[in-house]
């Protein structure tokens, strides 16, 4: 019975901690690509100057993009460890 009932919490602990690690994955992913579409675009208007509206304003359309499917992947995250 003891041998049992620890093997369940076991479980529960490496399923939390893989949650905890997967949402971390989402979050460091989306900060690293918003980190890159930063760097693109302020290089991309230093060539083009003149462009300088139409890269920000696709660079805010895609960091928006980014954002929402890390947030949805938090969600998951949380919908599988309380679920």
């Amino acid at each position: 019975m003891l041998a049992t009932f620890l093997q369940a919490a076991i479980g529960a602990a490496l399923g939390n901690t893989g949650v905890a690690f997967a949402a971390a994955i989402a979050v460091f992913g989306a900060a690293f690509g918003l980190g890159r579409i930063g760097q693109s675009a302020m290089e991309s208007i230093a060539r083009q100057p003149q462009a300088a509206a139409d890269i920000r304003g696709s660079m805010i359309l895609i960091g928006a993009f980014m954002e929402g499917v890390s947030l949805l992947a938090v969600i998951v995250c949380l919908l599988a460890l309380y679920a």
